[in-house]
C-alpha cells in the first residue's frame, strides 16, 4: 500500500510541473489567458491538498506499522478488540522469543528443582513476569522452569504443579558371605523407583501451601507415601516460616536438595543425624532467614508424618525435638566461594512405644537399591535424649568444589527407668567430596539455602552444534562408626564390659559421572566400593562384608 500511494504522488507532481511551464507560456497572448490560468492555479492548489492527504495517510500508516512492530517484540499474547469494520475479534499474535537454547549466563544455566524455600509474594511477581504466560479473562497460565503455573491476573492467587522423577538401576558385585552368615539381599540388578515426588502448591500473596505426595522409596518402591505438607508465610524479607509436615535442614549436603546432589545418596552420617529429629515428613514449626553471606534457620520438631500408624506397637508418647542451622560465607569473590556452618539436632524424647523409649541407628550402604543394611548400632533401649552436632565446610575454585562434614552423635540413658547404671554412648561420622565441572558452567553457592548447588547448562545438549550439555565428575569418601571405646554394651538384662556398644564401623569410597543434556534431565552413574565390619552384640550373622556396586539414575525434574 505504501509503495503505490508514493507512486502516484510522484507521478501527479511530475506531470504538474512539465504540464503548467507549457501552458502558461503558450497561452500567455491569448485573450483567455487569465482565465485558463486561474482555471489551472484552482487545479493545482486542488491538487496539492490531494497530495498532502494522501501524504498524511502514508505516515499514519507506517507509525502504525512501526508500533505494531514494537508491541509484536515486547508485549505478550493478548485478545485485541476488534475495529468498527471488522466483525470478527483478532487475535494479538506475536513474535515470540524462541527458548533459549544457550549460551545462558551463570545464573539462568541451573538445572531445574522442583524442591526450594517459598518464594515471596514479590519475588513470584518478578520471577513470572519474566516467562512466556498466556492471558485468558484475567487467568495468567504460564511455564516457569517447566513447571505448569496457573495464577490471577494480578498473581495473588496462584496453583503450580512441579515434578521430581528419578528411576535408579544397578547392583552389586563381590559381596561374599562370611561364615555361617546369611547372603542377604545384595542383587546382582535390580532397579528402583527412589522419588517419584508430584509438588503441589497454592498460594494466596505471602501465604502459600505445599502438598508433595511420594510414590518413591528409599529401599523398594511401591508405596506411596508423603515427602511434605504445610503452611508458610513469606512476607518478611528474605525469611520464611513454615508449620506442617516439613524436611527441617542441618547439613550442608541435605540443603543442597535431592535432586542437586553429587552422587545419588547423601553421605551415611548426614542420613543417620538428619533423621535424630528431622528428615522427610517431620512435623516443624519453625523458619529461616538468610542473607548475602550468611543464613540461620531454626525448628521445633515433632514425629513422623505416619509414625502412630501402627496397630501392632502404636505410639503412646510422640516424640519432640529441635533443628538448628547456622552458615556463612567469609570469602566470595568470582572464581572463589567459602563456605562455613554448623549444624544441631536433638531429640528431647524419643516415640514411646509398649517396648519403652528404643532408638536403632541402621543405614545401607549409600546404594538405594534395597539392599540389605549392614550398619547398625543394635537397639539402644531406655533412650532418654539423643543429640548430634558438627562443623560444615565448603571451597570452590572456579569449577573444583571440595566440600565436608563432621557430626558427632551423643545418646544418653534413662536410667531411672533401669536398675542398671547404663553409660552415655558416643558415635562420630564425616565424609569429604571433591567434584570438577569437565563442561558447562561449575557449581555456584546459593544463599537462599546456604549451600552450594548444581553446574549450570549453558547450552543444551545438541551434537551438530557441538553441544553437549553440562559434565561433572565427583569422588566421595565417608566413615560412620557406631562402636564406642570404654563404654559397654546390653546383652539381655545384663551388663557386659567389653569395650563397645556391639555397633560397627562402615566406611565408603564413591566415584561418580553426572550428565545434564538440558537443565530438566540428569543422567547419573556412580561407582561404589564399601567396607563394613563385624557387629558384637547385635546379630550373630552380621560379620561383616565387603563388596562394590554400581548404579545409575536417570531424574527428570520441572
Amino acid at each position: 500500500m505504501a509503495v503505490s500511494v508514493r507512486a502516484s504522488v510522484l507521478l501527479t507532481t511530475t506531470v504538474s510541473s512539465l504540464l503548467f511551464p507549457y501552458v502558461t507560456n503558450a497561452a500567455s497572448s491569448d485573450a483567455e489567458n487569465a482565465a485558463l490560468r486561474r482555471e489551472i492555479a484552482a487545479m493545482h492548489r486542488e491538487m496539492m491538498g490531494e497530495i498532502h492527504r494522501l501524504q498524511a495517510r502514508v505516515d499514519k500508516y507506517e507509525h502504525a506499522t512501526a508500533l505494531q512492530g514494537h508491541k509484536i517484540a515486547h508485549s505478550r499474547r493478548t485478545l485485541t478488540t476488534a475495529g468498527a469494520d471488522e466483525p470478527q475479534p483478532i487475535f494479538g499474535e506475536q513474535n515470540i522469543a524462541p527458548i533459549n537454547h544457550g549460551p545462558r549466563s551463570v545464573n539462568d544455566s541451573r538445572i531445574a528443582l522442583p524442591e526450594g524455600p517459598a518464594q515471596s509474594w514479590s519475588s513470584f511477581k518478578a520471577a513470572s513476569a519474566k516467562d512466556e504466560n498466556v492471558d485468558i479473562g484475567g487467568i495468567k497460565i504460564g511455564f516457569p522452569k517447566g513447571r505448569p503455573t496457573i495464577s490471577s491476573d494480578d498473581k495473588a492467587y496462584a496453583f503450580s504443579i512441579g515434578l521430581l522423577a528419578q528411576e535408579d538401576f544397578g547392583g552389586f558385585m563381590g559381596v561374599g558371605q562370611r561364615g555361617s552368615e546369611s547372603a542377604g539381599n545384595f542383587n546382582k540388578f535390580t532397579q528402583n523407583a527412589r522419588r517419584l515426588r508430584l509438588y503441589l502448591s497454592w498460594r494466596y500473596k505471602d501465604w502459600v501451601v505445599n502438598v508433595t505426595p511420594d510414590f518413591g522409596s528409599s529401599s523398594v518402591d511401591g508405596t506411596v507415601g508423603l515427602f511434605e505438607a504445610n503452611l508458610n508465610y513469606t512476607g518478611l524479607h528474605n525469611t520464611t516460616l513454615t508449620v506442617g509436615y516439613f524436611q527441617p535442614r542441618m547439613e550442608e549436603d541435605s540443603a543442597e536438595r535431592s535432586g542437586a546432589f553429587e552422587f545419588l545418596e547423601r553421605p551415611t552420617i548426614v542420613d543417620l543425624v538428619r533423621n535424630i529429629a528431622g528428615g522427610v515428613a517431620r512435623f516443624s514449626i519453625g523458619g529461616e532467614h538468610y542473607e548475602k553471606r550468611w543464613l540461620v534457620a531454626g525448628y521445633f520438631t515433632g514425629q513422623k508424618f505416619g509414625d502412630r500408624n501402627s496397630s501392632t506397637n502404636p505410639v503412646t508418647d510422640s516424640q519432640t525435638g529441635g533443628v538448628f542451622r547456622a552458615t556463612g560465607r567469609p570469602y566470595v569473590s568470582k572464581d572463589i566461594d567459602v563456605h562455613v556452618g554448623v549444624g544441631a539436632t536433638a531429640a528431647f524424647k524419643v516415640n514411646q512405644t509398649s517396648n519403652g523409649r528404643s532408638y536403632t541407628f541402621s543405614d545401607n550402604v549409600e546404594v538405594p537399591l534395597g539392599e540389605t543394611k549392614l550398619l547398625t548400632s543394635g537397639a539402644l533401649n531406655n533412650i532418654s535424649q539423643i543429640w548430634a552436632a558438627g562443623p560444615q565446610f565448603g571451597f570452590r575454585y572456579k569449577k573444583f568444589l571440595l566440600k565436608g562434614e563432621y557430626y558427632h552423635v551423643g545418646v544418653q540413658h534413662n536410667n531411672a527407668a533401669t536398675t542398671a547404671n547404663l553409660p552415655s554412648l558416643n558415635f562420630d561420622g564425616w565424609y569429604v567430596a571433591a567434584n570438577y565441572t569437565l563442561i558447562g558452567h561449575g557449581r555456584g553457592y546459593n544463599e537462599k539455602i546456604g549451600a552450594f548447588t548444581t553446574p549450570g547448562v549453558e547450552y543444551d545438549f545438541d551434537p551438530a552444534k557441538g553441544h553437549w550439555g553440562a559434565l561433572e565428575i565427583s569422588g566421595r569418601w565417608s566413615v560412620t562408626d557406631l562402636r564406642t571405646s570404654g563404654a559397654t554394651i546390653k546383652s539381655g538384662s545384663l551388663i557386659q564390659a567389653d569395650g563397645e556398644t556391639g555397633g560397627n564401623k562402615q566406611t565408603v569410597w564413591q566415584g561418580g559421572l553426572n550428565w545434564y543434556p538440558n537443565q530438566h534431565i540428569k543422567i547419573m552413574l556412580d561407582y561404589t566400593h564399601f567396607s563394613v565390619s563385624s557387629a558384637r552384640g547385635v546379630s550373630t550373622d552380621l560379620l561383616g562384608r565387603n563388596g562394590n556396586a554400581v548404579v545409575g539414575r536417570v531424574q527428570a525434574a520441572f
